[in-house]
C-alpha cells in the first residue's frame, strides 16, 4: 500500500507545475482528502455551467420548467461566442436538449438561452442570481458574470467552491445527475462527444464537466464510484487536455487509496508555473471578506452540510409568464437569509422589521441553520416584499 501511494504522490508531483489547483473529496461526507491551492482564485470557464444547470434543475423541481418545454433563442443567444450549437435567433430548443447541450457539448449559446428564459430575458440578472445562490450554499470566493464562463476578469471561483457546488447538484438533484455522464449526444443530425475523457476510461467514472478558455486553461470536475465510495476530483488551470485528465485520475486514485488506508487529509500550497489570475485593477469584483458572525457559516464542512441538506433552496422566476405567478394566495413566502446562530437570525428579523415593516419569523432548517422567513403570502405580495427588500439592501428570494 505504501509503495502504491508513494507512486501516486510522485506521479502527481511530476504534473504539479502544469496545473493551478486540484483536490479530491468524499462526496458522501464532504471530507476533502487532498487539496492543492484549493482556495486560490481561478477562472472557472465552462465549469460555470454547473451552476446554470443547478438553477435549471431547481426550476424543473419546482414546476417552473418541464423537460418537454421549448425555449426561444434570442438574437443575443444566437450571437454567443463558440463553443455553441449555432441555433438561429427565433428558433426553439427543448429543455431536455438544452441540458444535454450544456452537459455534453458545453454550448455557450444554449447557456444564454437558459439564463434568459429563467430570468426575464436578462443574462446579467441571471448571473446576479447565480452569485447570490452561490453565497447561500457556502461558495465564499465565487463571482459569476455570465451563465457560460466566457472570459470576464471578474468571473472567478476556486477549486473548493467548484467542488462544493458540484456536491450540491449531486445531493439536491440526483434525478438529473445522469446528464453529466452522457458520453455522446446527437442533435439535428450531428453527434457531440463529451470532453470528459475519464468517462469510459476510468473505472467507476460517472460524470461531470469540463472547462476551457485561454485564460483559465483546461479544467475538469470528475466523479467516480467504487465499492460504494463516491469521490470527486477538481482540476483547474491544466496546461492541456492530457494533463487535465491525468491529474483528475491521479487525484481519484489518491482519494480511493486514502480512504482504504484511513489516511489523514492533506492540504498543500504550491507555486504554479502560470500566475494565478487576480481581478484587474479596474475590476469591480473583490473577494468577500472573512465571514462576520452575522453571516452564514463558511467552513467547508459546515458549508457542505448546508449545501447538501435534504431540500434544495427554491428560486422563483420573477416574470409574469412564470407558472408560479398564478399560485394560490397564501402559497408563497420570502426568505431573508439563513444563519448559523439564532442571535444572527434575530438581528436580521429586526432589520427586516425596521426597514420593511414586515414581521418575519425564524425557522430551523434540517441542517441546523436558522432561516428568517415570512410565510403565507400571495405571489404578488411576496414579489412586492422581495422588491422592497432589494431596494433596501436586503438579500431575499421568494419560495413556494
Amino acid at each position: 500500500m505504501f509503495i502504491i501511494l508513494s507512486a501516486i504522490l510522485a506521479c502527481t508531483a511530476a504534473h504539479s507545475a502544469q496545473y493551478r489547483a486540484a483536490l479530491v473529496a468524499d462526496m458522501d461526507t464532504g471530507r476533502v482528502l487532498y487539496q492543492e491551492n484549493a482556495n486560490e482564485l481561478n477562472y472557472p470557464a465552462s465549469l460555470t455551467k454547473i451552476m446554470t444547470l443547478y438553477l435549471t434543475f431547481d426550476a424543473l423541481e419546482h414546476g417552473r420548467l418541464n423537460l418537454n418545454d421549448y425555449l426561444i433563442v434570442s438574437q443575443s443567444a444566437a450571437n454567443a461566442e463558440p463553443v455553441k450549437l449555432g441555433l438561429p435567433a427565433g428558433s426553439k430548443i427543448r429543455v431536455e436538449d438544452a441540458i444535454k447541450a450544456l452537459a455534453v457539448h458545453s454550448a455557450n449559446d444554449v447557456a444564454r438561452v437558459l439564463a434568459e428564459n429563467l430570468k426575464g430575458g436578462q443574462e446579467e440578472s441571471f448571473a446576479d442570481l447565480m452569485t447570490r445562490v452561490a453565497r447561500e450554499i457556502g461558495l465564499t470566493r465565487t463571482n459569476f458574470e455570465n451563465s457560460s464562463g466566457l472570459p470576464n476578469d471578474d468571473h472567478m471561483s476556486t477549486a473548493r467552491d467548484i467542488a462544493l457546488l458540484s456536491m450540491a447538484v449531486y445531493k439536491h438533484f440526483p434525478q438529473y445527475w445522469h446528464f453529466f455522464g452522457i458520453k455522446s449526444w446527437t442533435y439535428n443530425g450531428k453527434t457531440y462527444t463529451n470532453g470528459n475523457r475519464l468517462l469510459g476510461s476510468y473505472a467507476g467514472c460517472d460524470g461531470m464537466k469540463t472547462g476551457y478558455t485561454k485564460k483559465s486553461k483546461y479544467s475538469l470536475v470528475a466523479t467516480a464510484n467504487r465499492d460504494n465510495k463516491r469521490l470527486m476530483s477538481v482540476v483547474l488551470g491544466a496546461e492541456n487536455k492530457d494533463v487535465r485528465a491525468n491529474v483528475a485520475a491521479q487525484m481519484l486514485n489518491r482519494g480511493f487509496s486514502m480512504l482504504n488506508n484511513g489516511a489523514t487529509p492533506v492540504s498543500v500550497t504550491k507555486p504554479v508555473a502560470q500566475s494565478v489570475p487576480q481581478p484587474s485593477p479596474q475590476a469591480s469584483y473583490t473577494p468577500p471578506p472573512p465571514p462576520a458572525p452575522t453571516q452564514p457559516v463558511t467552513t467547508f464542512n459546515a458549508a457542505y452540510n448546508a449545501a447538501t441538506s435534504a431540500a434544495a433552496p427554491a428560486y422563483s422566476k420573477p416574470t409574469t409568464s412564470s407558472p408560479v405567478a398564478n399560485s394560490v394566495p397564501g402559497s408563497a413566502g420570502v426568505q431573508f437569509g439563513a444563519f448559523s446562530s439564532r442571535s444572527s437570525a434575530e438581528t436580521q428579523v429586526q432589520n427586516v422589521k425596521n426597514k420593511l415593516g414586515v414581521n418575519a419569523v425564524i425557522e430551523t432548517a434540517s441542517n441546523g441553520m436558522y432561516r428568517v422567513r415570512v410565510n403565507g403570502l400571495s405571489e404578488s405580495a411576496a414579489q412586492q416584499i422581495k422588491s422592497n427588500a432589494t431596494a433596501n439592501g436586503i438579500d431575499s428570494y421568494v419560495f413556494h
